[in-house]
């Protein structure tokens, strides 16, 4: 009998937690839609309340409530102040934001296969086009620490003769370029790897346009040499230029001038760059409970390194996501369709520069038409 209430007892524990943790969720969805009403007065009250019910350290519902209660305060502050910069961005140029940022990436790096996932089939793309060649080029559109490269130059190094490499990368910090440079020509030179570093230095603005336009310029002068095998490694990065598709596109057509063997392209698979903000608001509450679910299932409740990347790197996501709009969102996260479709579309436009043309997906299939008629399709069958 004893065991049979211990047991009733445990179970109604769990129920009540589960009650808790779904009227939580509810509150969360009921703040975003008091603000989009522009209730703010209500959307205040009911955050107040999350606040106080929700903890960084709890399980990942009441974690995942915390990060997203915290935007929404954000977001709520924008309104009532009416801010025209990124509220959550206010310090993000200074070297101590940027080392804190970075400790979380090598965090996100050591404690999820996110990171390692996408730079390994990346590396396994560009070492199927290098193999064998002798002169091979890599620009890395924001390297930030240049984890993915070690495992490269390893694998490079041991080919007969070892070919030489040369990495131009591409970021906003001068002082972490510099630092990755010496790293990298370090471990170069361990593995006996003809190696250079070439830094390309953007400058900083939270205008994506004006970035762009910087890049393509830049990308002018990069030198490109006869006897090289190129490849474009864009990991992360292109979803915060998708505000202006039309200069997305002309960045894209430069790099394809570049005639790269490869360009290899990771993205999250969401699509966060509705420009609805509820609809914004519930695609990125499903896809960052499936990211807090995986990390509680394969971290300990009190690991430093979860704690971090939730908070830090994936903090600085929800924030940018929930609590900004306009010009001043940079995660605009898109699904692999999405970029499937604009890169077809930028290969028509680079060979036949005519708007008349249309591309369209239906049912995992290309329609290429002329005006509002299709022409033709492409399909696959297995």
């Amino acid at each position: 009998m004893l065991g049979s209430s211990s047991s009733s007892h445990q179970h109604k524990n769990n129920k009540d937690l589960d009650s808790r943790r779904s009227i939580a969720m509810r509150q969360l969805l009921t703040a975003a839609q008091l603000i989009s009403q522009s209730d703010l007065s209500a959307a205040n009250h009911l955050i107040s309340i999350l606040s106080s019910n929700s903890s960084a350290y709890g399980d990942s519902s009441e974690r995942l409530v915390h990060s997203f209660t915290k935007a929404l305060s954000l977001r709520l502050h924008y309104h009532q102040w009416f801010m025209k910069t990124p509220i959550y961005n206010i310090n993000i140029y200074n070297d101590q934001y940027d080392s804190v940022l970075q400790s979380s990436y090598l965090s996100l790096n050591k404690i999820t296969p996110f990171i390692r996932f996408s730079q390994f089939t990346a590396n396994q793309a560009i070492l199927e086009v290098i193999d064998h060649q002798q002169n091979i080029h890599i620009i890395d559109f924001d390297i930030m620490l240049g984890v993915q490269w070690p495992p490269l130059m390893q694998a490079i190094s041991n080919h007969y003769p070892p070919p030489t490499l040369r990495i131009t990368a591409i970021g906003t910090n001068l002082n972490t370029l510099r630092r990755t440079g010496d790293r990298l020509s370090k471990f170069a030179h361990s593995v006996g790897l003809k190696f250079s570093f070439y830094p390309l230095l953007l400058p900083n603005t939270n205008n994506e346009t004006l970035t762009v336009d910087h890049l393509i310029n830049h990308l002018s002068d990069v030198l490109l040499l006869p006897n090289e095998t190129l490849a474009v490694n864009c990991d992360f990065y292109l979803h915060r230029h998708l505000n202006n598709r039309d200069k997305l596109c002309l960045l894209l057509s430069k790099i394809k001038s570049m005639k790269p063997r490869v360009v290899t392209l990771s993205e999250q698979e969401a699509y966060h760059n509705s420009p609805i903000f509820l609809s914004r608001f519930m695609e990125a509450m499903k896809y960052y409970t499936a990211v807090f679910e995986s990390l509680e299932a394969t971290l300990p409740p009190n690991s430093r390194e979860r704690v971090e990347v939730e908070q830090v790197w994936f903090g600085k996501e929800i924030a940018d996501i929930v609590a900004e709009e306009g010009d001043c969102r940079s995660e605009r996260h898109e699904r692999f369709r999405s970029w499937e479709v604009m890169m077809a579309r930028v290969l028509l436009r680079l060979h036949y520069p005519c708007e008349g043309y249309k591309l369209e997906v239906i049912d995992d299939s290309f329609f290429l038409g002329w005006g509002n008629q299709s022409l033709f399709s492409v399909s696959s069958w297995r």
